[in-house]
């Protein structure tokens, strides 16, 4: 095992903390060390769509994770996490899981392939809660067809490591096995998903996914979100607020102002808190300052000396 600069600061041993929202403590297992034949062997958890490689996607999905293994050789990640390799390497998926599982000690475990462009934060703790309250050993997402993924779910880590024992003394190992050996082994639950089950795993795959993300609907918050992660920023803003502020400045004063105007909203923001109330206080004075500069343009603003 080896790890990434900056290490991971929860160390293998120390308590799970919870994901936020759902109560569940859980760690997160990412498998992204595939041959990806179906891709030519290109290096696909760092083909980005979206402007983001798609292993950091995923790693944004399970944020909330008290510790985060990848399964792969080591490189560089948006976020800190630590690294394992099945032994030998290329041994499956099965193989893959046992070796990141050894790396983790919460009640639950999510397990992610890395080539998944639309999961997100939510869908984790869809499974996590519908794990929690059906009492069955996995909540599986199913995709557009209705088949089971397990490589998109959310285990009870002591049942998942009994199956995965008790596979490895039937079969002398988990070198080559499929997955749906595993999952016979356990009660399922169900969570249908066709959206961020969705995998890349040919060309045309990645094609449809980098087409999605860039739909009038999809489109604003990938961009703001590449933004953010490519400027180190973790910070939810109203987006809406400084939309607004555009249009005003836009409408009153120019059209160029708009741009310089939201990045001087975001100057005096660091300036002060540096959070989105900050932002949200600056961009009510701009807004205030442009109808004010609007009125006066438009002969609408009441003369100084009028009775």
């Amino acid at each position: 095992m080896t790890d990434n600069a900056p290490a991971d600061p929860t160390p293998a041993t120390s308590p799970a903390s919870s994901a936020p929202g759902t109560g569940t403590p859980y760690d997160a297992v990412v498998l992204a060390g595939g041959a990806a034949r179906r891709l030519g062997g290109a290096d696909k958890p760092g083909v980005q769509v979206g402007g983001r490689p798609l292993l950091d996607r995923v790693l944004a999905a399970c944020a909330g994770a008290a510790g985060t293994v990848v399964v792969a050789d080591p490189r560089p990640t948006a976020r800190p996490v630590r690294w394992m390799r099945e032994e030998p390497p290329g041994a499956g998926p099965v193989a893959a899981l046992d070796a990141g599982l050894r790396l983790t000690n919460a009640e639950f475990a999510v397990v992610l392939s890395a080539d998944l462009p639309f999961l997100d934060e939510a869908t984790v703790l869809r499974l996590l809660a519908a794990l929690r309250e059906s009492g069955a050993d996995a909540a599986l997402l199913t995709d557009a067809d209705g088949r089971d993924q397990p490589l998109v779910a959310a285990y009870r880590t002591g049942a998942l490591r009994a199956a995965l024992d008790a596979l490895a003394a039937e079969h002398d190992g988990l070198t080559g096995l499929p997955l749906r050996r595993l999952t016979a082994a356990l009660r399922l639950t169900r969570v249908p998903d066709a959206l961020a089950s969705f995998d890349c795993d040919t060309w045309d795959d990645i094609s449809r996914a980098r087409a999605r993300i860039r739909e009038h609907g999809h489109v604003l918050n990938e961009w703001i979100t590449a933004v953010k992660n490519e400027l180190g920023i973790d910070l939810d803003v109203d987006t809406r607020v400084l939309l607004d502020v555009a249009r005003d400045v836009a409408h009153g004063v120019a059209r160029p102002a708009a741009p310089l105007t939201t990045f001087l909203v975001g100057y005096a923001a660091a300036q002060g808190k540096g959070d989105a109330e900050a932002i949200a206080e600056a961009a009510g004075k701009v807004a205030s300052l442009a109808l004010r500069w609007e009125a006066e343009h438009s002969g609408s603003a009441t003369a100084p000396d009028a009775g």
